[in-house]
């Protein structure tokens, strides 16, 4: 077989931006590569496997789960080829290719490293050598042109290699699909993922596709519970032994004769370069040394840069950098204390406080799980399914999503009165069978347990004969005859999960429970009008996966909309809400969606939602009382989008800037305006003296020593001329960088701008300078954002990037900007960390340094590699430290 059948199309209509796609793709296939973002719903697969006819060359097809390998399968067979049947030239085995392969990146990495065994590197390598040239033997004998990489963000490092090697040898065109480029990554990791992947050519945002009507108007919606009195007592006694520990460090002796007589506090001088690089663990002894009231000589104070003398309080973030030093960063000087070391470390072990070398009083694994497995959610899940139910009645199509089966709770007696303590698709179908006064008709699909309603029994069976399946072994749960247990044998297992998937979505099923596992990545249900998120402790990505299957479109039903609910165990313990609070706050950066508020935006961050401080448990019932009153106005949904959609055209990603983080910015300012008044007064002052002979001459005409007052005179003349000229240039200078500096968002929008022409001349921007904007402005929190206009996607991520590192607290950065200043004879210099981008050779840096001095003030390029640069960035590193709370965030926004 040399091509694929002719006549080989499309069945359906392209969507208008699926059409322009095509319409230029052949423009985007100039460089062999073709990179495309899109959200879940905006059809990736199909684009692909067009692409991928219209190349016409045999291809290698690769996804990062079996259930999206499959999808990939069954979505060409359905929607090019018109049939069920997989043609013979279709494989799944990467080591007996076809006209199509279809593998996952896990099946390349395994096929290139079979015959590795742990004997050496130099083995592994001359193993994994001959493994990678037999699979390239067989793909070129099959001639395979095209890779289609799916998901290219799954890729791990060892992946990569793999494919990277197969790149290389076989030189195919590479198409590449994810809902999620990591743009946050490093700029190596980075540049591989472009290496492989090529630079992003297409993205597709999800307003468009709204605009487009290929997405159904959804929001986000949270909803807080509290742990169990059990739960809460196992949090408490964190807590307890948590103090205790701290009480124990607070009076120890032993440690602080250790610490104290460790040699980088005995003769710091000796030790620079240690410091350096442990900065932390150095600022960890000194806070508990002061905290124990020992005190901390002037050197300490010289090192650091610390003129103020400022030590900050000894609390658990110290507490925990502290035995990290002790425990793990230095064992040769505390080598004479291992017993007790090894003593102590044995005891955080056991209390949950230490996993994998990371010390974690508060911030731990033990606690995280308890709050994100909390029993409290099955109340929450089964509050949010009475209410959907209540709002759609039989349209309901709910999907709840676990970690976990937990089919221990299933019973084989008459009744089943299990306590239901952990979490998991079993408890939660419990939770619901027995408390299910609406009637709901409720599933299970998982890979070892399925469970279908009584009255979906005859649909099962018709869709089974469908299937070419007889004799399917179903029986009554012994304690519940309203439903029935499927006996997943080899002959249903197969096929399992699209049928329960058609009974689900005939409505025979109401809420189907599920697994991440079958449920994830490749599953389809489009009917599916709301999805919860419990005890959710995958990766971001699949939940931004799920979202996209309950967002999709009905055909059938244009005025469908989604709900997605996550749920949030709420720690009052913890100043920020918790370990699951935070993890929710990260997942909604990862996808755009509507703000609550009545004049509506569509962004990407956790604020949106507008949930007020929770002080106290009380507040939570308040406001998830709130949160039913907006999932319930679904009619309304539509409105808000569009009155939303009529603000923007384009999505732009952009950075905030804290307050806090600008505030030295602040400080410039004021003691800018400070100078502007003095050097007014001293210019003021020197005009008067200058021209005060005029009026003496007038007031002494008629004096006999006219001349010695003249002389005089000329003398103040020229004095005050001098002054004024010294004086009056001082505030010119002044008065500049007050200007500069009075409008933080300005000063910002100048930054960029001098980002901008470093990008252009790394000609990582190739933009016309002229057809760029960088576009800066203050929310009304007194943050600062700021995005570039024009470009592309990945020059306006790069910007972002770099104009980051710039603005952030300095950490070790090769070279830094400084600036001089003095003000009342206090010098106090200003300095600004030189992006990594800028810092690679030394014609980089100076180049952005003299671009820097010419649009924004004269400054000094320092190299901090030297003994001098050294002592800037130790300074700098640990006013950082001080800063720890202040954090930059990445935003994506809707606008014109």
């Amino acid at each position: 077989m040399n091509s694929f059948p002719e006549n080989l199309k499309f069945k359906y209509n392209w969507r208008k931006y699926q059409k322009n796609f095509l319409d230029n793709v052949d423009e985007y296939l100039t460089d062999n590569h073709l990179h495309i973002v899109a959200p879940p719903g905006s059809g990736k697969t199909v684009l692909g496997l067009e692409v991928m006819i219209r190349l016409n060359k045999p291809t290698l097809i690769v996804a990062p789960t079996l259930a999206i390998r499959n999808q990939w399968i069954q979505r060409f067979g359905e929607l090019f080829l018109n049939t069920e049947i997989i043609p013979d030239w279709i494989s799944t085995d990467i080591k007996n290719p076809g006209f199509i392969t279809v593998t996952t990146y896990q099946g390349i990495h395994a096929a290139c490293n079979t015959i590795k065994d742990n004997i050496n590197e130099e083995a592994d390598e001359i193993s994994s050598h001959y493994t990678i040239s037999e699979l390239v033997k067989k793909l070129k004998k099959q001639k395979v042109g095209t890779f289609i990489l799916d998901e290219a963000h799954h890729l791990k490092n060892v992946w990569w290699r793999s494919l990277i090697d197969l790149k290389a040898e076989i030189n195919p065109t590479i198409v590449a699909l994810t809902a999620t480029p990591p743009f946050d990554v490093s700029g190596a990791e980075w540049q591989k993922y472009i290496q492989l992947n090529g630079a992003v050519d297409v993205e597709i945002s999800v307003p468009e596709l709204m605009i487009e009507g290929d997405l159904c108007p959804h929001q986000d919606l949270v909803y807080f519970t509290l742990p169990t009195q059990k739960e809460q007592l196992k949090i408490e006694q964190y807590h307890i032994q948590a103090n205790e520990f701290f009480e124990e460090i607070r009076n120890d002796d032993v440690l602080l004769g250790t610490i104290e007589n460790h040699s980088v506090y005995q003769d710091p001088q000796l030790h620079l370069e240690w410091i350096y690089e442990n900065v932390s663990s150095y600022t960890s002894g000194l806070v508990y040394m002061n905290f124990r009231g020992k005190e901390i000589s002037e050197l300490h104070f010289e090192i650091i840069g610390d003129e103020q003398k400022f030590i900050p309080e000894f609390d658990f973030f110290w507490f925990e950098e502290l035995l990290d030093f002790y425990l793990f960063v230095d064992g040769i000087n505390f080598k004479d204390s291992e017993e007790y070391r090894t003593d102590l470390e044995n005891r955080l072990r056991r209390h949950g406080f230490l996993d994998k070398k990371r010390v974690g009083f508060f911030d731990n694994k033990n606690v995280s799980q308890i709050l994100n497995s909390s029993i409290g959610k099955l109340q929450g899940i089964k509050d949010i399914a009475d209410f959907e139910y209540s709002v759609l009645k039989e349209d309901l199509k709910m999907v709840i999503l676990t970690d976990f089966i937990k089919k221990e709770y299933l019973s084989t007696e008459r009744e089943n009165t299990f306590d239901l303590d952990k979490m998991g698709a079993i408890s939660i179908f419990e939770k619901l069978r027995r408390e299910n006064s609406q009637q709901k008709k409720v599933g299970v699909l998982t890979g070892s347990i399925v469970i279908i309603p009584k009255t979906s029994l005859g649909l099962f069976n018709d869709l089974c004969l469908k299937k070419g399946i007889s004799k399917v072994s179903v029986s009554e749960l012994s304690y519940d005859g309203e439903y029935f247990l499927v006996n997943l044998s080899e002959s249903v297992k197969h096929d399992i999960v699209h049928i329960v998937t058609e009974i689900f979505q005939s409505g025979e099923i109401q809420i189907l429970i599920g697994t991440k596992s079958l449920l994830g990545e490749g599953w389809d249900a489009p009917k599916m009008n709301t999805l919860i998120l419990a005890s959710f402790v995958s990766s971001f990505v699949l939940s931004n996966q799920m979202r996209g299957r309950v967002i999709r479109t009905q055909k059938d039903n244009p005025e469908k909309t989604g709900n997605i609910w996550h749920l949030i165990c709420f720690d009052e313990h913890s100043e920020n809400g918790g370990q699951d609070f935070d993890i929710v706050r990260k997942r909604f950066k990862t996808f755009v969606g509507i703000s609550s508020k009545d004049n509506p935006t569509i962004e990407n961050n956790f604020e949106r939602l507008h949930i007020k401080t929770i002080e106290n448990n009380r507040g939570i019932s308040l406001i998830n009382q709130n949160t039913f009153v907006s999932a319930g106005d679904r009619k309304n949904l539509s409105k808000r989008w569009k009155i939303a959609l009529d603000k923007g055209d384009i999505l732009v990603e952009e950075i905030q800037i804290p307050f806090e983080e600008l505030k030295d910015n602040e400080k410039i300012k004021m003691k800018s305006l400070g100078k502007m008044i003095t050097n007014l007064s001293g210019a003021a002052v020197s005009a008067f003296v200058m021209f005060w002979w005029d009026l003496l001459m007038g007031m002494f005409r008629s004096a006999k020593s006219i001349s010695s007052v003249t002389s005089f005179s000329w003398f103040a003349f020229l004095f005050g001329a001098a002054g004024f000229l010294i004086y009056g240039g001082k505030f010119y200078r002044a008065t500049k960088q007050y200007l500069k500096y009075r409008n933080i968002a300005k000063h910002i929008e100048l930054i960029g701008n001098i980002v901008v022409k470093g990008l252009i001349n790394e000609r990582i921007i190739r933009t016309p300078l002229e057809k760029l904007k960088v576009v800066s402005s203050a929310d009304h929190y007194k943050n600062t954002v700021c995005h570039l206009e024009g470009g592309s996607n990945y020059e306006k991520s790069q910007f972002i990037q770099t104009l980051q590192e710039l603005v952030s607290p300095v950490d070790n950065p090769r070279y830094l900007l400084e600036k001089k200043e003095s003000f009342l004879f206090v010098k106090k210099n200003s300095y600004y960390p030189l992006p990594e981008v800028f810092a690679k050779n030394k014609r980089s840096a100076e180049f952005f340094s003299k671009t820097w001095s010419e649009m924004m003030e004269a400054s000094d390029l320092i190299f901090t590699r030297t003994i001098e640069g050294r002592k800037i960035l130790l300074t700098l590193r640990f006013q950082s430290l001080m800063k720890r709370n202040v954090r930059i965030e990445h935003l994506h926004k809707w606008t014109r």
